[in-house]
Order: C-alpha cells, then structure tokens, then sequence
C-alpha cells in the first residue's frame, strides 16, 4: 500500500478528499450576516382614506451575498412637524408592519427576502391637516 501512495496517487486523493470537505462545509454554511442603509426622499401625507407610499428602498448592490440572505432586525426614523398624528408602515411585498413612533426597530419581518423592496406608508388620522413626512431612513440587517 506504501508503495501505490509513493507512485504519485497521495496528492490526487488529498486534493478528492480536500473537495469533498469543502462541499459539504460550503453546502451547509449560512450566509454571512450583513446590513445596508438607506435615506429616502420626503413626502406630503394628504390623504387619511389612502395611504401614501414613499419611494422603495432597496440594497445597494455592494450588499454582500443579500440575493439569498433574510431580513434581520430594521431600524427606521422619520420626521414630521410636532403634533401631527399619522398613522405609519413600514411594508415588505409580501407583509406590512404598523410603526409604533417616528424612530424604532423591528424584528417583525424576520425570515422575508431580504433583496426585497422596503417602502414606507403613512395615512392621517381623522381631522389632521396635510403633513410633510421628511428625513426617512432604514437600516436593515439580513442573515
């Protein structure tokens, strides 16, 4: 047997086995967690029977391996004059999320796309007057 490992056969079998090694670390290994951020422009909220919709947010393309990653934790902010009293979303294709405050996270979205679309939503309450909705932010977190 030492004589067929010197004849040269030792180096194709280590590289077989560094292969089948590696295939199946590579196979059953996560995604590696990452996060992106985005600003989005302002709006004016005119409307409390119809939402208005913000522009989409989406991962720059620099977001490392977010094609096949999920949501994680998200982060947003927006601003609107004081007293105002809106109602907010923050929506994926497939779920929208009510916004307790103008700043907060949320873990709500866990396990959606994560290469998806994020947009903003917000309606008036009853009696309000027109309010610009300005300064909206996201950080998301996928796995």
């Amino acid at each position: 047997m030492l004589s067929w490992l010197l004849r040269g056969k030792l180096p194709l079998i280590l590289v077989l086995v560094a292969g089948w090694l590696l295939t199946g670390l590579t196979g059953s290994a996560q995604a590696a967690p990452g996060s992106w951020s985005s600003q989005i422009p302002g709006l004016m909220v005119a409307m409390g029977d119809r939402a208005s919709a913000s522009q989409a947010a989406t991962p720059p393309t620099a977001a490392n391996n977010v094609q096949s990653a999920q949501l994680g934790r998200i982060h947003w902010q927006f601003q609107h004059s004081p007293g105002a009293l809106l109602n907010a979303w923050l929506c994926h294709p497939e779920q929208c999320v009510a916004l307790t405050g103008m700043r907060g996270s949320t873990t709500a979205l866990v396990g959606r796309a994560a290469d998806a679309p994020l947009h903003f939503r917000f309606a008036l309450r009853p009696g309000q007057r027109p309010v610009r909705v300005q300064g909206l932010q996201l950080i998301v977190n996928y796995q």
